[in-house]
């Protein structure tokens, strides 16, 4: 029994030992790792990014958006509705003085004409009924210097009608009526000749300042856009300043063919004034012979 005893005490004894010996190593021991997916430390958020700005919709915001590549019409096309109408209107008014450079060509070219036919024809007059049938012949009709010489010999039977005498002491009077009235028929010729002259004129003096006010316009509209979108890339900015910058070459595509038709129409119409200063002259002269003559 005793023995028995003294057994079951080293036993215990002896399990203490061992359970005592295999704490610490137990303590030391690794923990078993956990799972990757559940230790693994969750990777810090990314910042919010900022919002990208997408250079199309910020061109569409300043420049009215450009779909393709930026052509003359699409310019035209995206422009506001103010330098629109400045565009249009300069192309109108080019489109009228091309097609007054054409009239105006053929009239010259009509008129030029007509006056070698009549001045070949005049000359050849024998007395002052002569004149006055070749300057009133429906082929001369609405010459100047046909209407001239009808004047001058319409006045000439005129005074005859009256019973005024028209040769001897009487002829300086019957000259003077003569050339009052050739006068008053060559002052009404440069207006005869000389239309759509102010046109022209109007075209080249303000087709460029109108479209610099288009220009002004379209850049001021352009720099407000790009307030309003806070980029200054150049690649977003371009096409509004582009559309704007049109209407100044619209501008001077008008007013310089303008320029140089009024100065080219100016020379004729003043070489034609001196055809007809020379023709009064002769006139007169014909005339004051015919006068002495007694014709």
């Amino acid at each position: 029994m005793l023995n028995s005893k003294k057994t079951n005490i080293l036993l215990a004894m002896a399990g203490a030992a061992v359970l005592m010996a295999s704490t610490p190593v137990l303590a030391q021991a690794p923990a078993e790792p956990a799972p990757a997916a559940e230790t693994a430390m969750a990777p810090a958020a990314p910042a919010a990014a900022a919002p990208e700005t997408d250079p199309a919709s910020v061109g569409e915001a300043v420049g009215g958006g450009h779909g393709g590549g930026i052509t003359p019409i699409s310019m035209f096309m995206e422009a506001t509705v103010v330098v629109k109408v400045v565009m249009a209107g300069l192309l109108l008014a080019s489109i009228f003085s091309w097609t007054l450079l054409l009239i105006k060509l053929f009239e010259f070219g009509a008129l030029n004409r007509k006056t070698d036919s009549f001045l070949e024809n005049f000359r050849g007059a024998r007395t002052i009924a002569d004149m006055k049938a070749i300057a009133t012949a429906e082929e001369y009709e609405g010459n100047p210097l046909a209407d001239m010489a009808a004047a001058a010999t319409e006045e000439v039977d005129l005074s005859r009608q009256a019973g005024l005498s028209v040769t001897g002491e009487h002829r300086h009077d019957t000259l003077a009526r003569v050339q009052a009235a050739v006068t008053a028929v060559q002052a009404g010729l440069a207006k005869r000749i000389s239309g759509g002259q102010q046109f022209l004129a109007s075209v080249g003096s303000s087709g460029p300042f109108v479209g610099l006010f288009g220009t002004v316009y379209g850049i001021m509209n352009s720099f407000i856009g790009i307030a309003e979108s806070n980029t200054t890339n150049l690649a977003v900015v371009a096409p509004g300043i582009a559309e704007a910058l049109l209407a100044t070459g619209i501008g001077l595509f008008a007013a310089i063919p303008a320029v140089i038709f009024y100065n080219y129409f100016n020379t004729r119409i003043a070489a034609y004034g001196t055809r007809a200063d020379g023709f009064n002259a002769e006139l007169i002269n014909g005339i004051s012979r015919q006068l002495d003559k007694g014709a």
